[in-house]
């Protein structure tokens, strides 16, 4: 698509075909040297292991337009080791940390047109993406691997923007269990949550609160994000114990939140039960798609909470402003957290 023909202040969270991809294949046990292609379809055999056993694996990240006309990474080396822990928990080869940033700043200024500008909101998406695209019979990894990077200018993922949204929490479907792939970003995860967030919107719902497999007492993820939490005036999100998505964003949000705020932060199991107490004040969910999104109400069965009309709270309010200001370079980077493409 012709950049000159994207209203970039009008965009949603949908695909937009860009210019240039980037694309590495691993044979013989190495991977060759990646090269920036044009966008396009490329061949898989139909014995592909990412088609009949869903070896496959991705990243989200964003570069951004600031002020000034820079285009910007956010911490794109934790993207990169998180790629390999993925890839390492689905038996996928590793991919050099140095040469994935590499890549992205590669394909980001080979795609610069379809960056939005910056008074938009909006965000050049990245997709790094690995697949297992070896044919392969038995149960057993492939034997040949591809690395695709692709990117799509986007808007905000949920349509209200920074406003409060309506959530409903699930007793019946779960998202991971102990044991499983629930801390990998492997894309069999998010095939299983398709139906669940198809019911809950058709409920009129923005989004899905898993909670745990074991108890169905313990939140674990927003449908697409982390999960936070403030109660009795601390910042509380769902430990990472292998069931939910050791979110970049929500790591950020953490280190802000007792370095920035002076807040007390906790990584521990949270009940449902606490949400509809009093003691909890303000609710939100974290993502690279989502940034920082209030959650405005919470539903289960018969309980609801109400946390505001729509207005965020004052400390969901405070991290959204640090976090997007040092994303977009209008609040100084002290944390190093910005790489400059």
């Amino acid at each position: 698509m012709d950049p000159k023909e994207i209203d970039f202040y009008s965009l949603g969270f949908n695909f937009i075909e860009t210019k240039t991809m980037y694309i590495a294949d691993h044979k013989d046990g190495e991977w060759s040297d990646g090269q920036l292609v044009p966008f396009s379809n490329f061949e898989i055999s139909p014995a592909a292991c990412v088609l009949n056993y869903g070896q496959g694996i991705f990243e989200g990240m964003k570069a951004l337009r600031t002020k000034d006309g820079d285009i910007t990474l956010f911490r794109p080396e934790e993207n990169a080791r998180r790629l390999n822990k993925s890839a390492s928990r689905m038996l996928m080869p590793n991919y050099d940390i140095e040469l994935f940033i590499k890549a992205l700043k590669q394909v980001v200024k080979a795609n610069e047109d379809f960056i939005p500008p910056y008074d938009s909101g909006g965000a050049l998406y990245i997709r790094p993406l690995m697949i297992g695209n070896g044919p392969i019979l038995g149960v057993k990894p492939a034997l040949e691997y591809k690395l695709i990077i692709y990117t799509v200018p986007v808007g905000p993922y949920f349509p209200e923007g920074f406003r409060g949204i309506d959530l409903e929490m699930s007793t019946i479907y779960t998202r991971a269990a102990p044991g499983g792939t629930g801390s990998a970003k492997t894309c069999s995860n998010y095939a299983g949550s398709m139906l669940p967030v198809k019911e809950t919107k058709s409920r009129g719902f923005s989004q899905i609160i898993f909670l745990d497999a074991v108890n169905r007492e313990y939140i674990e993820e927003v449908g697409t994000a982390n999960f936070f939490a403030v109660i009795d005036g601390v910042l509380i999100t769902p430990k990472t114990s292998g069931t939910i998505l050791p979110g970049i964003t929500r790591k950020s949000i953490l280190e802000l939140g007792n370095k920035k705020l002076g807040m007390v932060t906790e990584e521990r199991d949270i009940s449902y039960k606490e949400i509809f107490e009093g003691s909890c004040t303000e609710t939100f969910c974290a993502g690279t798609a989502a940034v920082i999104t209030p959650i405005k109400s919470v539903v289960l069965e018969d309980k609801k909470r109400i946390f505001s009309d729509g207005e965020p709270g004052e400390m969901t309010r405070k991290l959204y402003e640090l976090l997007t200001g040092i994303q977009r370079m209008d609040i100084e980077d002290e944390f190093g957290w910005i790489v400059k493409v």
